[in-house]
């Protein structure tokens, strides 16, 4: 009960109280991808089911922006299924980019690993955010994850940060991580040279022929602790509830706006995986008495 008064608290000192900024996800590309992230569907390590796909054309990615603007989004987030992309396809998604700025919607990429002049050339492009999750702390990292280090995320993100974009990153909770990693997690977000501007917070999705099904379901609360003890650390940035809420119900997603968290991906799908209902989060927002952020006011 501190903890969210607490955080409760910083929110209202930084943020409108009762207002969430909603953002939309669309797979650009998907599956295929030859990173073994024990949490993901699109990895080719694991057989799930999901079909691979080629980058999507840049006016079905436009008209999916389109979409989301009219159902409410202010920020559109592209996701492509790569390691790291190639200078061809970095083409293609920088056309995409301006297409969706072009509609009035801030844009979010997330296509893997950057260099320092792909990281520039996105930037050139009018990319506003760009999307490199830690996934959870340095200690446990490697328990998820052997394609890559955790230093080459933090790369990533400093090649980001360098050139003047806004850095969206955050993790995953419910991956078998203990208190102290789910901690650390968040301590290494607030004391990178800036904070990321948004910070998703995600709850394992569960996905058949992954290693991490039939993980035991963390408790709620510990949920929302992570919530409050991201809003406590990093006062002035989004901290989003995002892959899971699914699986959340009213009242614990009542409970995480409560400590802090003030945006949502909004839309039936996240990539690969069922996201709530536009309907639902609608009536949910309304039964709250919560409005939609408008983006020119920050």
């Amino acid at each position: 009960m501190d903890i969210v008064h607490r955080a409760q608290e910083i929110h209202r000192n930084h943020f409108e109280p009762n207002a969430v900024q909603l953002s939309s996800l669309l797979s650009i590309k998907t599956g295929a991808c030859p990173e073994d992230c024990a949490y993901c569907p699109q990895s080719a390590h694991y057989k799930t089911g999901v079909v691979a796909e080629k980058l999507l054309s840049t006016d079905k990615i436009i008209d999916a922006a389109r979409e989301a603007k009219r159902y409410g989004a202010t920020r559109f987030c592209m996701g492509a299924a790569w390691r790291a992309p190639k200078d061809k396809d970095l083409e293609e998604v920088i056309e995409a980019i301006e297409g969706v700025k072009a509609l009035g919607l801030e844009t979010c990429a997330t296509l893997g690993m950057l260099t320092q002049e792909q990281a520039e050339r996105l930037k050139e492009a009018g990319l506003d955010y760009y999307n490199h999750n830690l996934d959870t702390s340095e200690a446990f990292y490697d328990s998820i994850i052997t394609t890559r280090t955790y230093q080459d995320r933090l790369d990533t993100l400093n090649h980001v940060q360098a050139c003047g974009l806004k850095v969206c990153c955050g993790g995953i909770i419910g991956m078998g991580e203990t208190r102290e990693d789910r901690a650390a997690m968040i301590a290494t977000l607030a004391t990178l040279p800036t904070p990321p501007q948004s910070v998703p917070i995600n709850m394992l999705v569960q996905t058949r022929g992954t290693p991490l099904d039939g993980m035991d379901k963390p408790d709620p609360f510990e949920f929302v602790r992570t919530i409050a003890a991201a809003r406590i650390t990093m006062p002035s940035s989004y901290v989003r509830l995002s892959a899971g809420r699914h699986d959340m119900n009213d009242e614990m997603q009542a409970l995480c706006f409560l400590a802090g968290a003030n945006s949502i991906f909004y839309g039936d799908k996240l990539l690969t995986t069922g996201n709530a209902s536009v309907e639902h989060d609608k009536n949910l927002l309304q039964r709250l008495g919560m409005t939609v952020e408008d983006s020119s006011v920050r």
